[in-house]
């Protein structure tokens, strides 16, 4: 049987590289030779334990690649073709798929976090995910396509308007995603919060209008606060502090993924009397091809955004060290 390498998390806190077999395509799927795959916030909480994922598993779910195999009945693909593909895997037949809230589908699954994903050599999934990137797109930026469509989905949930005024909090690698968009959306003022001096600085170069480090911050500096709040960070003390820059009538977006068991507190008052809308932005929802067309007309600048590309064998060592607060995206390529 012919065996492949990949990162195998067997449980929380525990992965290493290891022999599998190849995942051979089965009709209407094909096979990827995995050429890069980034690292994403939620694997660290995958590698963590508190995300939805069984285990084992091998992660990664922003990839690009060349197909290496093809299934029966497949159409349109052939080896060799250089592709990305959407990770998302729905029913297509429930009530959620039904009315374009896939991601919210009762059986909702995605390669690399409830199957096994792409930090391996190899990758099988459906035919029908695949999408061709042409020779001008580096495989480097065709792996960006999943997160930029995580962004899509979630400026299309906020639906901000022309001179709205925002503050982001976190200028990781998707925070700074979500600082291009927020400006190609029309925002006026557009302030980034975060603890490095360095990712602030990329933020006021892709769009941000000023820039703080959230130990000075206090929203007595701000007395009217902002029409949209962004959290970027996951982190529940930060998402609590947040909620104190929202004004009257604005809209709070999580978009930064938190433990799944984290609490936090909101001033149900405040709720009712200023009007507030929150609003939660989980993954994908049938946004990946727009993400795709917007990464292949560059209109997004994602090459400042990758901070190291390290081989498989590094990803367990990676993923246990403490995280570098200058450290963006993190892409690992598969020779």
């Amino acid at each position: 049987m012919k065996q492949m390498k990949a990162f195998v998390i067997e449980k929380p806190n525990v992965g290493a590289v290891r022999e599998v077999p190849y995942p051979e395509p089965g009709p209407g799927e094909i096979t990827i030779k995995v050429e890069r795959v980034g690292i994403c916030g939620t694997d660290f909480h995958i590698f963590a334990g508190t995300f939805l994922s069984p285990y084992p598993l091998i992660p990664g779910h922003e990839f690009s690649g060349v197909v290496d195999k093809t299934g029966a009945g497949v159409e349109g693909l052939a080896p060799g073709d250089r592709v990305t593909a959407d990770p998302t895997l729905l029913c297509g037949e429930c009530e959620y798929c039904l009315t374009r809230r896939g991601n919210q589908c009762v059986k909702w699954g995605a390669l690399g976090d409830t199957t096994n994903g792409a930090m391996a050599e190899y990758v099988r999934l459906p035919a029908r995910n695949a999408v061709k990137i042409p020779d001008g797109m580096s495989f480097a930026e065709a792996a960006f396509v999943e997160p930029v469509a995580c962004v899509v989905h979630g400026m299309n949930r906020l639906d901000l308007k022309m001179g709205d005024r925002v503050i982001l909090f976190g200028a990781g690698a998707m925070g700074l995603q979500l600082v291009q968009a927020v400006a190609a959306a029309g925002a006026s003022e557009l302030v980034v919060v975060d603890v490095s001096p360095r990712k602030l600085r990329l933020a006021l170069e892709l769009g941000a209008t000023r820039v703080e480090l959230s130990q000075g911050l206090k929203p007595d500096d701000h007395p009217r606060g902002f029409d949209a709040v962004i959290d970027a960070t996951g982190i529940p003390a930060v998402i609590e502090r947040a909620l104190d820059f929202l004004g009257p009538t604005g809209k709070f977006l999580q978009f930064g993924v938190a433990p799944r068991n984290a609490e936090i507190r909101v001033n149900p008052f405040k709720l009712y009397h200023k009007d507030w809308t929150l609003i939660g932005s989980m993954a994908i929802n049938h946004t990946f091809l727009p993400a795709f067309n917007w990464v292949k007309e560059k209109r997004i600048r994602l090459e400042p955004l990758i901070s190291r590309v390290i081989p498989l064998e590094e990803v367990p060592e990676f993923l246990t060290k403490p995280k570098d607060a200058d450290l963006l995206k993190v892409q690992v390529q598969i020779d």
